[in-house]
């Protein structure tokens, strides 16, 4: 199996809220040459586009493909659940919603110490075993989002995990909060494959300020940014797959055209990426991947309407070129959405944050910032 896995959490948008948005035609077209060049991995879950995701997958993918020309992940949303019926309830329509008999990888989506404990109460690890019996889920797993002390703890009590969604790239590698190495490590000791999340952290990577890209360019000219992230992932040993959230063709055939062929780091373009992650660790001011959890529906979403992953983007743009390079785009973005500085601290969106910011105390920043 080719390593770039499409990522079904960011795919092109239309004004038609039939399918939530998602534009069918563009992402149809994106599917067939994803297909058509050999790749066969894609990555969904329930609460992808408020739901939709699922959906667009069975109709896009299942409805028109051999089984045996795919593979597909889904994962299993365990917040607020208290009855371990739910489970298989839940399963059930995700099965339907995606057209398929089994999945080839299955994750309990999202795992951290409270959701583990959630999952414990349930059931959910003994539930996965008892669907592969079933021939429901090829391979039972999670992705993950905590410390690795808590990765350790889960796959000591878990043996029977098959495969781990870490969050990887090359500025969360050394990261305090993340810890993408040592969490890497501890799947690698345990023998344990990786599916790595975010290898561009949320599309950042593509763009990063000047003097790092000139690192890269001087090096190689025609590589596109984004390149230099997913290959960086992808060179790593014990690695499955590589997902890139992809939303129109342009990224899809980037991201084909050097993983078609893959050829991993050599040692000199290792040490092109130290150099540019410590120029880019220093301008990151909130290290927000835009995965838009915090604002979900699905999750309960944000009482005030606050765009907070716009916000946070603003926010680190004007730390890097000036506030008053971006007051009127801030303005601009409060005529659509919430205010930062009427946030009523519920908590819901630092309950639902991959990246565990303290988003409450980012968005008083955020507001006295552009005040």
């Amino acid at each position: 199996m080719k390593k770039l896995g499409f990522g079904l959490m960011r795919l092109p948008y239309s004004e038609d809220k039939t399918w939530g948005n998602i534009d069918l035609e563009k992402t149809r077209e994106m599917i067939d040459a994803y297909m058509a060049e050999g790749f066969s991995y894609f990555d969904t879950a329930w609460v992808y586009h408020g739901g939709f995701s699922e959906r667009v997958f069975g109709e896009l993918v299942a409805k028109r493909y051999p089984r045996e020309k795919f593979q597909v992940t889904s994962k299993m949303p365990l917040w607020g659940k208290t009855d371990p019926a739910d489970l298989q309830k839940t399963f059930d329509e995700q099965l339907k919603k995606c057209g398929v008999e089994y999945f080839d990888y299955y994750f309990l989506h999202a795992l951290n110490r409270d959701v583990f404990e959630t999952a414990e109460k349930l059931g959910a690890f003994e539930w996965m075993q008892k669907m592969k019996a079933e021939g429901k889920i090829k391979h039972p797993g999670f992705s993950f989002h905590d410390s690795a002390e808590a990765l350790e703890m889960m796959l000591s009590k878990h043996p029977e995990v098959e495969l781990v969604q870490l969050q990887i790239n090359y500025i969360d590698w050394e990261s305090d909060n993340v810890q993408s190495r040592k969490c890497y490590e501890i799947c690698k000791r345990y023998g344990i494959p990786v599916s790595i999340m975010e290898p561009i952290k949320g599309g950042s990577l593509a763009n990063i300020m000047d003097d790092a890209k000139k690192i890269f360019t001087d090096y190689d000219p025609k590589a596109s940014m984004a390149s230099w992230a997913v290959r960086y992932c992808a060179s790593m040993d014990n690695i499955l797959v590589v997902l890139s959230g992809m939303s129109n063709m342009e990224q899809l055939k980037d991201n084909m055209s050097y993983m078609k062929d893959f050829v991993p780091f050599n040692a000199e373009e290792q040490e092109c990426v130290k150099k540019a992650t410590e120029l880019i660790k220093s301008t990151i001011a909130i290290p927000c991947t835009g995965c838009r959890y915090c604002v979900d529906e699905t999750n309960g979403g944000c009482p005030m309407k606050i765009n907070i992953p716009r916000m946070f983007e603003l926010y680190n743009e004007s730390k890097r070129y000036g506030v008053a390079s971006y007051k009127w785009n801030y303005n601009e973005e409060l005529k659509k959405t919430g205010n930062p500085a009427e946030c009523v601290e519920c908590g819901n969106c630092q309950g639902h944050c991959p990246q565990q910011l303290k988003i409450i105390d980012l968005l008083k920043d955020v507001a006295s910032t552009f005040a």
